[in-house]
């Protein structure tokens, strides 16, 4: 159930989002650390504005990754490899960015990648109204190769222990043991995410920022005239 304090937030988030009035459809990047909530945050804005009569288009820039053996290239637990070589730019330009962007013809794909199969896919192309809003959630979503692509970009702030604990619980099973997903993060993790910061320094450049240390009681700024005020 969400606690009163965060769907207040959400509430504002939403309203903020909606009013952004385009001529085509407005395109939402949620951004953060590996496990600060990004994925939960998205979900839960997107049907905050569902009820709010708009139609969601709902992806992870996930559904863009490159295959294993050009994402390992550098190593397993190469910082590097996960900020230079896990996603497929291009991809997510032409297939989705792009299209819902200015002069773009709205018809668009979610993915091009099968993560788990490890193979491309193909998806039919889809047609978005005009007052459609997309929500992307990911990681690294404002770096300059991407900067562009979006019209609004939301950073979950997490403290580097909070987003470990919580990676560390979830991936556990996935990553094959507490140990082994507790190296990944010191490894790959959190070094590329300090790569990022010192690259793109997206928390200065978002236009909101929901600090998501305590899930039930988040905060949220926005930013006004270049300056972050809080909610």
């Amino acid at each position: 159930m969400t606690s009163a304090d965060r769907a207040a937030l959400l509430n504002d988030l939403a309203a903020m989002i909606a009013s952004r009035e385009m001529a085509r459809p407005l395109r939402v990047a949620i951004d953060g650390r590996t496990a600060s909530g990004k994925t939960t945050l998205a979900n839960e804005l997107a049907e905050c504005l569902r009820g709010r009569g708009r139609q969601i288009i709902r992806t992870s820039i996930d559904g863009f990754h490159r295959p294993k053996v050009e994402r390992y290239a550098r190593g397993r637990h190469s910082a590097e490899g996960y900020y230079y070589d896990a996603r497929d730019f291009p991809a997510i330009h032409a297939l989705l960015l792009k299209p819902l962007g200015p002069g773009g013809d709205r018809w668009y794909r979610t993915a091009s990648f099968d993560l788990h199969k490890d193979v491309p896919i193909e998806q039919d192309p889809q047609f978005a109204p005009n007052d459609a809003i997309l929500i992307v959630d990911g990681t690294f979503l404002q770096r300059p190769e991407l900067r562009q692509g979006w019209d609004l970009a939301i950073f979950v702030e997490t403290s580097e222990h909070v987003s470990e604990q919580r990676g560390i619980a979830r991936d556990t099973a996935l990553l094959g043991g507490a140990e082994t997903t507790r190296q990944l993060y010191a490894d790959r993790y959190r070094p590329a995410f300090a790569l990022y910061e010192s690259l793109a320094a997206p928390a200065f450049s978002a236009d909101a920022i929901i600090n998501n240390d305590d899930f039930d009681r988040p905060t949220l700024r926005i930013r006004e005239g270049g300056r972050l005020s809080a909610v």
